[in-house]
């Protein structure tokens, strides 16, 4: 049944970049204000994620990507920058950083820090400038501010939507208290976008960089990296709503625009003066929405950013011919480039793959989730390239899809009134511990988090996973530590084998064989003998349905 085909991907590349850290680290995401509290108020911070640093070791990932701290009115929770170069007392302080580093580094784990260069927070200092200031001044120039049309200037000035829901502009009032102009914010009012097309945008993000850089972080995930530039006239779009209603970025007049690529390869110069001095690699890594891996891979050219996420693995649906189609493409168009695909699964904007890949409520498939969730785990952690772990994750933990109104904070459903796409079910705070809320996470007598948990986390805690040998977090456990042993995985190639419709299934360097079983009815597995790692129970000879498993082939070693 299992034959081999041509090929897929390309050599490793020259022997400095290939020992490069990022080309095939796992990284965890943390989500600073639901990972851990250390003072008792429901909101995690910077010393909660001190506290998880050994348990993130423990697990076996090479690094942590900590979402935004920085001081912020919270109107995106940290999305929204009033300050990028100090910490939100609700988080810490600089110093409380500075041991997060340190404690970090101690242990071999990696810190990358979210810079949201496309946009800051209303309650910016420059914003504030702005509205205090004439029109056509120099602080009004950091933004994109334009006179409205119509008679009165009463209309925007043009026909954009936000991503978030409503108009893409909002009027403000003068100091002199008449209506004056409007300006664009791609989200929400209170994240107005910046004009990267004024050089003392980029002069500021440069010493943001260096002010970072210098307190020892190894890089940074970049907020909408297909941002910054919008297209110098601002013309009416043919398809406005369009970012509104998918919630991505899709308005080819806002989002892609050419000179973006110039910011990074600054930025990529700005890591490698760094890297100059001590050897050690800073990644630049972008959360790019583009349509096509061909696109994407014009942000990961050789002077540009180092890695993007790859979501059309992400988003793409739990079938055996997709998933091939996304990672074949991502191998042809990504590699090229000499860079190494990115893949991820989950993140804070995404439903969990726990309850994505469940299917619709009360059919046949409805209580699959956990165990395609597994399979998909072990399917990206055997392909070539680096990979990133959303917190919960390694839990099993579910969507949180019933939160009461009244309790919803996310920005979409405020400005929109529905609860599609809204993202405050995959940002409740984890479950470390215990029978009842709020499961460890806050320190002390907490009254409630800042999100409330379910009672069914407490079958998800951190506490019952590590003490489960059969749960999530020893399947990620066990794979990292395969990844981390194995030179058939990680960085290197990927040949496919021909197989069942349902099957998927690839050979990874010298031997290792990789196979998922997108269906739910078992097919003879392709290497005989037990696996050396399956997601559920795998008979010798039988690969289950919703399973995968890694072989090693007959006769090849595990060590060269």
């Amino acid at each position: 049944m299992f034959t081999a085909t041509a090929e897929r991907g390309h050599p490793t590349p020259a022997q400095d970049t290939a020992q490069r850290w990022w080309r095939d680290a796992v990284i965890y995401q943390v989500y600073v204000r639901s990972f851990r509290d250390t003072t008792g108020n429901g909101i995690g911070d910077l010393a909660g994620v001190r506290d998880g640093l050994p348990y993130l070791k423990k697990l076996g990932v090479d690094g942590v990507w900590l979402s935004p701290f920085f001081p912020s009115p919270q109107h995106d929770h940290g999305y929204d920058v009033s300050d990028y170069r100090d910490v939100d007392p609700a988080y810490g302080d600089l110093d409380e950083f500075d041991r997060l580093v340190a404690d970090a580094h101690r242990l071999g784990l990696k810190v990358l820090l979210d810079i949201v260069p496309n946009h800051c927070s209303s309650e910016h200092p420059w914003f504030r400038a702005a509205l205090e200031e004439g029109p056509g001044g120099p602080a009004r120039a950091m933004f994109h501010f334009a006179d409205g049309r119509g008679e009165h200037g009463e209309l925007p000035p043009n026909n954009w939507r936000a991503m978030f829901g409503g108009p893409a502009w909002s009027r403000i009032t003068e100091e002199d208290g008449t209506p004056g102009q409007w300006y664009l914010h791609m989200f929400t009012p209170e994240q107005p976008d910046l004009n990267w097309r004024n050089p003392d945008v980029s002069a500021d993000f440069d010493k943001v960089l260096r002010f970072w850089l210098d307190r020892g972080v190894d890089g940074f995930r970049i907020d909408v990296a297909a941002g910054l530039f919008k297209h110098p006239e601002l013309p009416d779009s043919p398809d406005p709503a369009a970012d509104e209603r998918t919630r991505d970025s899709v308005n080819p007049l806002a989002w892609n625009q050419p000179e973006v690529h110039q910011v990074w390869r600054e930025w990529r110069a700005l890591c490698e003066e760094y890297t100059a001095r001590d050897g050690h690699d800073r990644l630049l890594v972008g959360e790019v929405s583009v349509r096509t891996p061909g696109e994407q891979a014009a942000y990961v050219r050789s002077d540009e950013l180092h890695q993007a996420f790859f979501f059309h693995l992400l988003t793409a649906r739990w079938d055996a011919g997709r998933f091939r189609q996304v990672i074949s493409e991502a191998l042809t168009d990504i590699a090229d480039t000499g860079s190494t695909v990115t893949w991820v699964l989950n993140n804070h904007d995404q439903v969990r793959t726990v309850t994505r890949y469940a299917g619709e409520p009360g059919t046949p498939e409805g209580a699959l989730g956990p165990a395609r969730a597994r399979a998909a785990a072990l399917l990206m952690l055997a392909l070539p390239g680096a990979a990133y772990v959303y917190q919960g994750e390694e839990l099993g933990l579910p969507e949180v899809d019933d939160l009461p109104d009244e309790v919803l904070t996310d920005p979409i459903f405020h400005r929109t009134g529905s609860r599609q796409h809204i993202r405050d079910g995959c940002r409740v705070p984890l479950p470390w511990a215990g029978e009842t809320a709020p499961y460890g996470f806050s320190a002390g007598a907490a009254e409630r988090t800042w999100l409330p948990q379910p009672a069914s986390f407490a079958g998800h805690t951190a506490e019952r996973a590590v003490a489960d040998t059969g749960s999530f977090w020893h399947l990620y456990r066990e794979a990292l530590q395969l990844r981390r042993g194995l030179p058939q995985l990680g960085d290197g190639t990927l040949r496919w084998l021909e197989s069942a419709p349902e099957v998927l299934a690839f050979v990874r360097g010298d031997g290792l064989v990789c196979a998922v079983n997108f269906g739910t009815e078992p097919v003879p597995a392709p290497v005989s003998g037990a696996p050396l790692l399956a997601s559920g129970d795998c008979p010798a000879g039988t690969l289950p349905g919703s399973t995968a498993a890694w072989w090693m082939e007959p006769g090849r070693p595990l060590l060269p």
